[in-house]
């Protein structure tokens, strides 16, 4: 074989090496292209479900006019029931004493919600709802029983009461609402103070 047979013969495997590695780097960039766009579209996958997710959480803590009348309506009426139950079968002279300033404050309050309501067009509960069994429970207890059972239900329905009057005062999309909100909340503050300092002696 001649020398210039053999140097063309090298020359072009040369190329063919070339293009072959030329052809890897190739693949390897759009392999990593294509990758790259894969985490892409997975970040704004998660980012609107983490959208999606606030949304839905603002949506459930944020009540309506209409709904927060609703609720405080039928929280009003508990309140009131089991206010004067409180005051006829307790044996602790502060809880019935209690009892007592919950019927007397919550019916005033009732009143009040009751003709903000018939303004707004909203139909306020007639009954306790699922309280109803708490009561039917505490009415059946016996006295020491049922003035731990009254005192651990006023403080948990305080507490969430406060929160949501709050949270309607703060930011209620009705003027009147918000404002009736705003009236009544230093009340709801007042029971639960008396309400968690009864619960405090009651465990010593």
């Amino acid at each position: 074989m001649s020398r210039t047979i053999l140097l063309t013969i090298v020359a072009g495997a040369g190329v063919i090496v070339a293009g072959a590695c030329g052809g890897d780097t190739n693949i390897s960039v759009n392999t990593a292209n294509t990758n790259r766009s894969a985490v892409n579209s997975t970040m704004n996958t998660a980012g609107n479900a983490v959208n999606t997710v606030a949304n839905t959480v603002t949506s459930v803590t944020t009540d309506s006019p209409a709904d927060f009348l609703i609720n405080a309506a039928r929280g009003g009426m508990v309140d009131v029931e089991m206010g004067k139950l409180a005051a006829q079968k307790s044996k602790n002279a502060e809880i019935k004493k209690f009892g007592q300033m919950m019927a007397d404050d919550h019916s005033k309050v009732n009143t009040e919600l009751k003709a903000l309501a018939g303004k707004k067009n909203v139909t306020l509960p007639t009954d306790l709802g699922s309280y109803k069994d708490s009561m039917e429970s505490m009415k059946a207890s016996s006295p020491g029983d049922f003035d731990k059972e009254y005192v651990d239900q006023m403080v948990r329905d305080h507490e969430s009461t406060v929160t949501a009057f709050k949270r309607q005062a703060d930011s209620g999309a009705d003027a009147e609402v918000k404002a009736f909100a705003a009236k009544t909340l230093p009340t709801l503050l007042k029971h639960l103070e008396m309400i968690k300092a009864i619960e405090e002696e009651l465990h010593k």
